[in-house]
């Protein structure tokens, strides 16, 4: 029997949310074909034993212990070991489900490729590049495909020269902007700002959660997303549109995304045929600019002009009522599928060099 490693919670904002995939996930691998190994990661970093609790809800906050014991991942024994020393054995595949920084961002990626494990998701580069919006935006550019306008300040910049900085961030105010951290998911640290004031504290906040803001057009449109899922030859499979409608809000962020505050998942959109083609070819296009594998949400906005695209997530939220696995199974494909799918992908890829 194969044995998977579920790797779950992580020292981000977005901790939570993992544990909740992680419900989810380890409920539709099938353990009459895998041995599972529940593997959780504190919000201080530290690798623990410890078991998904199946009654985690995202409105509770849930956590990984502190107190579980501590496991070690030695590099290039692709295997598991207790702090003690003892040895879990081999490890066939990771399945990491992590949000945010210090896991989707390339991080665990790279420690499982150091440690000679195979995994499922995405490889080192397209996890850094896609958690960074400036730089996947320059990659989007490349690929012919269209982006809101930005301007970008470092927190070095903020410091140095604030009056500058915040001229330069007005220019994108015409007359409502976001302002975002480059690197982080689920809208932490989003603000959507309408003047100098909200602007200055938008950046201030933005900063805390990363060294670099953006600060972008706000674009008007639908907001639609669609699932990409790559098989084990690599042929990539694009779902059936989705469209997030948000009443009562400015925007689509983390309490509508998670905890059900005024958003509307309409699965599948209702698209015109020449909007849907356009859209599968989109959605393909920013997969291969980031050179991603496995799995991706890809976001847009479609505007009078055409699509917009917003970002690529390259482990979205993955519970069972999550856009990514909820867009499949419109599209045919179960959650344990997917699951599935998802497990033979990395299994084929075997221990990656990059």
């Amino acid at each position: 029997m194969q044995r998977i490693a579920l790797i779950y919670g992580g020292a981000s904002s977005e901790h939570s949310v993992s544990c909740v995939t992680a419900v989810g996930v380890s409920a539709a691998i099938d353990t009459t074909r895998y041995e599972v190994i529940q593997v959780g990661i504190t919000k201080s970093g530290r690798f623990v034993l410890e078991p998904v609790n199946n009654e985690w809800k995202l409105t509770d906050f849930p956590e990984v212990s502190e107190d579980s014991p501590e496991l070690l991942l030695p590099l290039g024994g692709g295997e598991l070991r207790m702090a003690s020393g003892i040895s879990l054995g081999k490890i066939d595949l990771a399945f990491p489900v992590l949000h945010g920084p210090n896991g989707e961002d390339g991080s665990i990626q790279g420690l499982l490729q150091l440690c000679k494990i195979p995994y499922v998701g995405n490889g080192v580069m397209a996890s850094a590049v896609a958690m960074d919006k400036v730089s996947a935006k320059a990659l989007f550019r490349e690929a012919g495909l269209r982006v809101a306008e930005q301007v970008v300040i470092t927190s070095t910049q903020w410091q140095d020269s604030k009056a500058e900085s915040l001229k330069a961030a007005k220019k994108i105010c015409n007359p409502e902007a976001f302002v975002k951290p480059s690197r982080s998911g689920s809208s932490v640290g989003v603000s959507l700002v309408t003047d100098s004031l909200d602007l200055e504290i938008a950046i201030e906040k933005a900063l805390q959660h990363d060294s670099t803001a953006m600060i972008e057009e706000r674009i008007e449109g639908r907001e639609i997303e669609c699932s990409v899922l790559e098989d084990e030859h690599g042929n990539l499979e694009v779902s059936l549109p989705g469209e997030i409608v948000v009443t009562g809000r400015d925007f689509y962020d983390y309490e509508a995304k998670y905890l059900g505050a005024g958003a509307e998942l309409i699965i599948p959109a209702v698209l015109a045929d020449r909007h849907a083609a356009v859209l599968v070819k989109a959605a393909k296009s920013a997969f291969k600019a980031l050179g991603c594998s496995g799995l991706a949400r890809t976001d847009f906005f479609l505007t009078k002009k055409g699509f917009v695209i917003t970002e690529v997530n390259t482990m979205p939220g993955f519970t069972p009522i999550s856009m990514y696995p909820a867009l499949f199974e419109a599209s045919g494909i179960s959650y344990q599928q997917l699951v599935e799918r998802l497990i033979q992908n990395g299994l084929q890829k075997g221990v990656r060099q990059s």
